[in-house]
């Protein structure tokens, strides 16, 4: 076995006995005051977020070309004419930008894009780096053609910035010595790099900054058919014997995003394997992703909670963010960033001006009928 089946191994077993633990509690949950102690999202089976044990587990599933890299067509033939252009002139492409939403395959598109220039890796993110100076140690040791991965690019501080914007164009840093009248800035040549920015939120990108990226890609989420063929090759090499109605279920429940599904699919595999034969079928599907809350839209606890506040408790709305964020014992910000897109994604919440409206198929997706609609006052009677 490789170094990286090792990894993945003990990751996959120190994950399964924790999976172990939860199940305890939740057979125990009688005990427990009948509130939910869990984090907001990021102990949630459909997070889009990742932790360090399943990052592990990631880098062994994860495509190593772009022939293999499931989904996002277009960006995929886009860079693929950049890299063997780039291959054939003999230079470092130009820089790469990747924006959407987390776990669509930004970090595995860079290690693609490193693999395919047969060029080493550098990986860092924004919040890492602090200072300019921390910047310059990265730059100035990096080999020539060597692609540089900064992970949510749009969180580095300002001096870090500003010194990108140099080393992007020119592949020059200037090293500020002393302080005040007396300072001096000495240049110092690096070698030519390609920098690959990934972002989940774009629109806080700097004009300047984004301007320096030569190729810009936007990651849209994945259609059900391309998230079964990524549920069906994670299947084969994590060794889980899993039937094409349990791909579809899986496929249909994972918020058109790759990490959810692999995720999903361990923990179904975990569940088939304590409670069942190892065989994961559609039903043994449905019965796991209702232990762990997940519906068959791919809705969880508090997806629900806030869909059913808004509509029991409120009549469908409108109401304002705050009011419903105490209605689910929420914070205001965890229900904006984290609940409200994928509701509104999937055409089951609206935000209007005067607040926040279930629709039609907000209320169908509960079982209820909408009220007739309401002629609402206007200026002239």
């Amino acid at each position: 076995m490789t170094d990286g089946g090792d990894a993945l191994t003990r990751a996959e077993e120190a994950e399964l006995e924790r999976r172990r633990e939860s199940w305890n509690d939740y057979d125990d949950n009688d005990d427990n005051d009948g509130k939910d102690h869990r984090d907001n999202r990021h102990d949630s089976v459909v997070s889009p977020l990742a932790d360090g044990d399943e990052r592990l587990i990631e880098g062994a599933l994860r495509p190593k070309r772009l022939d293999d890299f499931v989904g996002q067509q277009r960006v995929r033939e886009q860079l693929t004419l950049l890299l063997h252009s780039a291959l054939r002139r003999g230079r470092p492409p130009d820089h790469v930008l990747l924006s959407g939403p987390p776990g669509l395959g930004k970090t595995t598109i860079a290690m693609i894009i490193a693999a395919e220039l047969g060029a080493p890796l550098r990986i860092t993110s924004g919040p890492a780096i602090e200072r300019s100076g921390d910047l310059a140690a990265v730059l100035s040791t990096l080999q020539e053609g060597e692609v540089i991965f900064i992970d949510e690019i749009h969180r580095l501080a300002r001096p870090a910035e500003e010194m990108l914007y140099l080393a992007m164009e020119d592949f020059r840093v200037d090293i500020v010595v002393g302080k005040g009248p007396g300072a001096t800035a000495i240049p110092l040549d690096i070698a030519p790099f390609t920098l690959v920015g990934a972002t989940t939120r774009a629109g806080l990108l700097p004009a300047p900054l984004r301007d320096r990226f030569g190729f810009t890609g936007h990651l849209d989420f994945y259609q059900p058919e391309e998230l079964g063929t990524i549920v069906r090759r994670s299947a084969g090499l994590l060794g889980v014997r899993i039937e094409d109605g349990g791909i579809e279920e899986l496929s249909l429940r994972s918020r058109g995003t790759p990490r959810i599904a692999n995720r999903l699919l361990r923990r179904v595999r975990d569940y088939a394997e304590v409670r069942a034969d190892g065989l994961v079928t559609r039903e043994l599907t449905r019965t796991a992703l209702e232990l762990y809350e997940v519906d068959e839209l791919g809705l969880d606890r508090l997806d629900r909670a806030v869909l059913d506040a808004l509509i029991r408790r409120f009549g469908g709305g409108p109401v304002g963010l705050s009011t419903l964020a105490v209605a689910v014992a929420e914070e205001a910000e965890t229900v904006e960033v984290v609940a409200e897109p994928f509701l509104v994604r999937h055409g089951l919440l609206a935000r209007t001006p005067r607040g926040r409206v279930a629709t039609p198929a907000g209320w169908a997706h509960l079982g209820l009928t909408p009220p007739p609609a309401v002629d609402l006052p206007t200026l002239f009677g």
